[in-house]
């Protein structure tokens, strides 16, 4: 196994919200789900980047004496390195040196299991390493050869720009076909009325267990992050009847590379045509407010901040003190504690998504001729049929159907909508 040293860093000068604490927790769950052995996770504050090496000389020959001590192979920054600072520390360390955006990429490699999701990661993985090409220490020579330098696909090239910009290129070709097969399916679900409800959250808040247990999709779920790359979809009939499309999406993360963003976009767009959003927090991570920002900005980012959301306050099993849940519960509005993993209180979020669309449907009584008997099975599979009467004069139907159902069935002349 690979053993790698940590070193977390805050730099006074920058914007952030976390602690060194907390980002020195997440660097290294980031490094254990990359499977690496951890020896030491170094805390670096410095008061401003340094151009050549991002940290000091001290700090540097700090390291540089643990990492020869323990023997590391790989040292990993929690803070993003430039081309010439990454092939400095190298030449000074005399080993392996990534940053988070690499480690991160290395995790996806691992995970992506799609052809899309492959090719995703390859994608994000060369518009990374593109601008770092120049020089001896930064690799695209040598992926494949451990963390961080791991990569899907066609991956070892020559270092060479042109044939790096025509890979890209093919990538994002490749890619604009499956999301012009995504979109087909979506105006498919939208033509059948099927209202769609993406879970969003931190990566291993837990929304693949939701899945699982709200729908019996038998998706993968692990404790390490980003176990779920590829986006899972699964129909749900609701007690009243509706049917409804639920989607997991990938984890989000604390300042998530642009590279990933731009490379799941595709993904993503399930996201932006959601109905209603479930936003997954872990009600037992200390770091939950700070998760929850996380989420809010990226959804910021896709332009999603007014989206309808359901916050599910998950992983209540883990906490004994349920007076203090009530507490948590009262800091995020519209929220439901539950745990997917034993199911408790699983029921009371199905019953506030049914109610959330119930509350966007119009009650109608409508007269169809006899010969439209077509459009009897047309509004079980697609409304809430309350009851149906056998006239003379027609076949009587009251029902709730969406607003945009009764847009189309306003259209046919041969329906008569009673109120």
């Amino acid at each position: 196994m690979e053993k790698a040293l940590l070193v977390s860093i805050q730099i006074k000068t920058d914007k952030h919200h976390w602690r060194i604490e907390d980002i020195s927790s997440e660097l290294e769950e980031l490094a254990v789900s990359s499977g690496v052995q951890v020896i030491e996770n170094v805390i670096c504050i410095c008061d401003k980047a340094t151009a050549n090496y991002l940290i000091g000389k001290g700090k540097l020959e700090e390291i540089s004496v643990i990492a020869s001590e323990d023997a590391v192979d790989t040292i990993i920054f929690s803070h993003d390195l430039s081309g010439t600072q990454q092939r400095n520390l190298e030449e000074a360390l005399g080993r392996k040196t990534i940053d988070r955006t690499q480690l991160i990429l290395d995790i996806f490699s691992r995970r992506a299991k799609s052809p899309e999701g492959k090719m995703q990661v390859e994608l994000a993985l060369l518009q990374y390493l593109l601008p770092r090409l120049a020089g001896k220490g930064i690799m695209l020579s040598r992926l494949g050869g451990g963390i961080g330098t791991r990569g899907p696909g066609e991956t070892k090239l020559e270092v060479d720009r042109r044939q790096v910009r025509k890979r890209i290129s093919k990538l994002k070709d490749d890619l604009e076909a499956f999301r012009s097969h995504r979109l087909t399916t979506r105006k498919k679900r939208k033509g059948n009325n099927l209202p769609l409800v993406v879970l969003v959250g931190y990566t291993s808040s837990g929304k693949s267990t939701l899945l699982n247990r709200l729908t019996d999709a038998a998706q993968t779920t692990s404790e390490n992050l980003f176990t779920t790359l590829d986006p899972l979809s699964k129909s749900l009939q609701m007690p009243n009847g509706q049917n409804i499309i639920f989607s997991d999406t990938v984890g989000f993360l604390h300042e998530l590379p642009h590279h990933l963003i731009d490379a799941f976009k595709a993904t993503l767009e399930e996201v932006r045509d959601a109905d209603l959003l479930i936003h997954v927090l872990d009600v037992a991570d200390q770091r939950i407010h700070q998760h929850n920002q996380s989420v809010q900005s990226v959804l910021d980012d896709l332009g999603l901040k007014d989206k309808p959301v359901l916050v599910a306050l998950n992983k209540i099993d883990l906490i004994p003190d349920r007076s203090w849940l009530e507490v948590c519960k009262n800091n995020f509005p519209n929220s439901i504690l539950l745990s997917a993993k034993t199911g408790e209180n699983t029921k009371a979020l199905i019953d506030s998504i049914e109610n959330y669309f119930s509350s966007l449907m119009l009650s109608l009584k409508i007269i169809i001729p006899h010969g439209r008997m077509e459009l009897v099975d047309f509004f079980y599979r697609q409304a809430k049929v309350d009851k149906i009467d056998y006239l003379q004069r027609g076949i009587s139907i009251s029902l709730r159907i969406s607003r945009e159902l009764f847009s189309k069935i306003n259209k046919d002349k041969e329906i008569k909508i009673i109120y």
